[in-house]
């Protein structure tokens, strides 16, 4: 482990581009030209990446490019939606599964991991890191990651957590700011100290491993009913 928090787990893998299916005539698709592009920002910065390079990368004419992305700030915008769409496609069925668990704490603690290896994870930070210095030119982009990854993964477990209280395994009067404790419970100090220090404070997986564990017992001594046991 060096920079990073953790393995990378998070919603896209490696950033590497898909395989190419055999046969198919050279030049990228669109998810791996928007993988390419992201890649190119992310190693590049917004102001360092060119369209030039995008292209050359992606094995495509600068006119197929722009016909697709009229200017950088639209693939950029692009890049960045279908990155968020993809985080919260990949963490959504992992959150749905707290409705089927037969044991709760061991499903939220599993929730936790997966909230810290897609959240803490090298390219996301590189990513959200981007996206916040950017967000003075491009406040638009910035405020559609935040709109569509924190708040509708957040909405999506505030959902999540009201069904459980209805249905007995907690007692939610806010499912808003449970769903906001409970998260910030599991990667709060960690992200705090990846992101001010540039993720070169390495977290081995044993001490976020305790912080998922005692973040999910800290947020059922508040929420679980009086009769259950943790």
């Amino acid at each position: 482990m060096t920079s990073a928090a953790i393995e990378d787990e998070g919603p896209a893998g490696s950033g590497q581009a898909r395989p190419r299916r055999r046969g198919r005539p050279s030049g990228s698709t669109a998810g791996e030209l928007l993988a390419i592009a992201r890649q190119r920002f992310l190693a590049d910065g917004f102001r360092g990446t060119t369209m030039d390079a995008v292209a050359a990368q992606a094995k495509i004419s600068k006119h197929t490019l722009y016909a697709a992305h009229p200017s950088k700030d639209a693939l950029y915008a692009a890049v960045v939606r279908d990155w968020v769409d993809q985080g919260h496609d990949a963490l959504a069925p992992h959150t749905r599964a707290l409705l089927d668990a037969d044991d709760l704490a061991a499903a939220l603690r599993r929730l936790a991991g997966i909230l810290q290896a897609g959240i803490l994870s090298e390219p996301v930070l590189k990513m959200r890191a981007l996206v916040a210095g950017q967000a003075d030119l491009h406040p638009t982009v910035a405020a559609d990651y935040v709109q569509r990854s924190w708040d509708r993964n957040l909405a999506l477990l505030a959902d999540t957590l009201t069904t459980l209280t209805r249905q007995g395994a907690l007692t939610v009067e806010d499912p808003t700011t449970a769903a906001e404790q409970f998260i910030w419970l599991v990667i709060g100090p960690p992200l705090n100290r990846l992101e001010l220090t540039a993720a070169h404070h390495a977290y081995r997986r044993d001490d976020l491993t305790r912080i998922a564990e005692e973040g999910t017992r800290t947020f059922l001594s508040r929420y679980a009913p009086p009769t259950a046991t943790q």
